[in-house]
């Protein structure tokens, strides 16, 4: 039997984002930031996707572009089968319900003056999704998916420690019974047994709800846990992509291999060679030309500085954007394979056995 592929849930196209740093007197801009920088991604149904790098290469504001939380300046992004930019605000709302977004810190994103009771029920009211005299009962039944009880329902945010209002955020996310959700940071803030609480949460329910993740995160431990696939960015470019075991296995791009170098080694007596980087990480508002990490990549070449380098298919599912990924020896599992802090899996399997 011919095996048809999947269509994407989630198709991103030369998306791009600048934002103007500083005007004239007369208003016009002068300086701007290109926070995303042509990004082309695919999501599949019930698929996890994370996005690394580090802090302020433009995770987040990929994020909120997907869900057109900011509108973009360039690309396109198909949800659906809809053209999320072409929509009107009307369209976009009900669109809303198959896409939802769960912030980093809980405490800024539910409203303090709301009881957990009012917090679930307003989007199961702005979407319609069960009558009024359903809410309650169907407030219930989301508390006790996320791990909280019933009678929750009549507290407030500020009365539940960090990870339970964590676990109320989600339960948000999930009770307008969306496709796809996109976890910006959603357990950084969080220590490490109630992060492993949470990971395994999610996991149930895109099992139980059939959900997507688009997962950010600066956290590699953790997203080597969650995600099927991750993608690598650096000053709004992704630079590499493909499974989450080849990338972290073969790293073919220098900056991927320089992320996972900088993981900390749990065992106090064993030491990992490390090819460190030079330099520092350039302004956004003036990116090297060509290749955004030439100014650091130990490979280096003149072409680097002069074109940008396309994604280019190291194997089947694995693409690195890179002018000198074929020279670069693949000596990273010579190396050492990369050392994981073993308490967040020891800790995922202690509160989920099964």
């Amino acid at each position: 039997m011919t095996q048809h592929p999947v269509a994407p849930l989630l198709k991103v196209e030369g998306l791009g984002k600048s934002f103007v740093a500083k005007r004239n007197f007369f208003g016009r801009p002068t300086a701007t930031v290109r926070a995303v920088d042509g990004i082309d991604l695919e999501l599949k149904p019930r698929e996890t996707l994370a996005i690394v790098g580090e802090s302020g290469c433009g995770k987040s504001t990929l994020g909120r572009l997907i869900l057109r939380l900011i509108e973009p300046s360039q690309g396109q992004v198909t949800f659906l089968e809809n053209d999320m930019l072409a929509l009107d605000p009307t369209a976009l709302r009900d669109m809303r319900r198959w896409a939802q977004l769960i912030f980093q810190d809980p405490f800024a994103s539910l409203n303090p003056r709301m009881t957990v009771g009012d917090l679930l029920s307003e989007p199961l009211m702005l979407h319609n999704i069960v009558p009024e005299t359903e809410r309650t009962a169907r407030v219930g039944k989301l508390l006790q998916q996320v791990g909280l009880k019933p009678e929750h329902a009549g507290r407030y945010p500020h009365e539940f420690s960090g990870g339970q209002r964590q676990r109320i955020a989600i339960a948000r996310a999930i009770a307008v019974e969306p496709q796809l959700i996109v976890c910006d940071e959603p357990v950084s803030a969080l220590d490490v047994s109630i992060r492993a609480q949470v990971l395994n949460l999610l996991k149930d329910l895109q099992a139980q709800l059939g959900l997507s993740y688009i997962f950010i995160s600066h956290d590699l431990s953790v997203v080597r846990h969650i995600a099927d696939r991750v993608a690598v960015m650096y000053l709004g470019r992704i630079v590499e992509t493909g499974p989450v075991t080849d990338v972290f296995d073969h790293p073919r791009h220098p900056y991927t291999r320089a992320l996972l170098d900088a993981i900390p080694v749990p065992t106090p007596h064993r030491m990992k060679e490390i090819v460190p980087l030079e330099g520092d990480v350039p302004s956004p508002l003036n990116p090297p030309s060509g290749c955004h990490f030439q100014t650091r990549c130990p490979f280096v070449v003149a072409r680097c500085a002069q074109e940008r380098p396309p994604m280019t298919l190291k194997t089947e599912t694995h693409s690195v954007a890179c002018w000198q990924h074929q020279s670069i020896p693949d000596d990273h599992q010579a190396r050492g394979k990369v050392d994981y802090d073993p308490r967040l899996e020891r800790l995922m399997q202690a509160f989920n056995p099964t």
